[in-house]
């Protein structure tokens, strides 16, 4: 299935994808969970939504493109994050892979919507970059998994940006405020339920930059695979449902382009994954 967050007279629903059009989950059944959160909390009613979903006449619904979309889960629990887990990304900045996924956290704050405007003051942050990554959406809690049993707790996956404001990284001992102002975690355009995916480690993920392919690369070639980041991570601290996971970027980011190539004022940067879709968003600069 494929499930959208979208904006209906001022609030926040729950709609499936058919086809190119979303019909909200409130019109299958008044029974149904009308958030993302919802449908996170009651797992089993992704079947009733899928059974009654088929039974929908074709041309029903809204088309998706004239929908006003929220991330798929806009108020997500935590977004942990992992660093340099493709080869061409650890190899541009020199650094061996990792022997144990990297862990970093970035603030729900940051969250935004497809579409959306990526947003920053230039007397704040002067080099801001972008980072694709397929993001895993937490369904059931974990704690201690195993990693044969790791993806039987993933609810769904998306496309997220892991937009980082590099002088701000590198000029802290960590990374969180760089990869945290407001606006630098679009997600989206849709929530996909793992039976869609199949093998999350065998998609294709990209970013463009204004139209032109900055980095691609396959889930194939992470260091870490996503039944292993929730093992590793299950085991420090307990995952819980609404939880979001960001499994790391393909090499190509633009800090370690010679030279430079970084986001500016206009520019329109994509994520496309594989059996998801597009994220796209435009960046403004703007005073605080």
């Amino acid at each position: 299935m494929r499930f959208v967050s979208y904006l209906h007279d001022g609030a926040e629903t729950l709609g499936v994808a058919v086809g190119d059009r979303v019909v909200p989950t409130a019109a299958l059944s008044a029974d149904l969970p009308t958030t993302m959160a919802g449908l996170i909390a009651t797992p089993d009613a992704v079947a009733a939504v899928e059974r009654l979903a088929a039974e929908v006449p074709s041309g029903t619904g809204t088309p998706i493109i004239e929908l006003s979309l929220l991330a798929p889960l806009p108020r997500p629990g935590n977004i942990v994050c992992i660093g340099q887990n493709y080869r061409e990304h650890a190899e541009e900045q020199d650094k061996e892979a990792p022997a144990e996924p990297a862990i970093f956290l970035k603030h729900t704050a940051s969250v935004t919507n497809p579409n959306a405007t990526i947003a920053w003051d230039p007397a704040y942050a002067t080099q801001v970059d972008y980072e694709a990554e397929l993001a895993v959406v937490i369904g059931r809690t974990a704690r201690n998994v195993t990693e044969a049993d790791a993806l039987s707790h993933v609810f769904g996956y998306t496309c997220l940006n892991d937009v980082t404001a590099r002088d701000l990284q590198f000029g802290d001992l960590q990374w969180a405020r760089g990869k945290s102002l407001d606006t630098f975690c679009p997600m989206g355009p849709v929530l996909v339920t793992p039976d869609e995916i199949g093998d999350p480690q065998s998609l294709t993920v990209k970013c463009l930059l204004n139209g032109t392919v900055v980095q691609e690369a396959s889930t194939a070639v992470m260091y870490h695979s996503v039944a292993r980041i929730i093992a590793h991570c299950s085991r420090a601290f307990t995952l819980r449902p609404g939880d979001v996971i960001a499994t790391g970027t393909p090499g190509g980011v633009g800090i370690f382009r010679d030279p430079p190539l970084l986001l500016g004022d206009g520019d329109e940067v994509v994520v496309e994954i594989e059996k998801i879709g597009r994220l796209s968003n435009r960046c403004h600069t703007r005073k605080a």
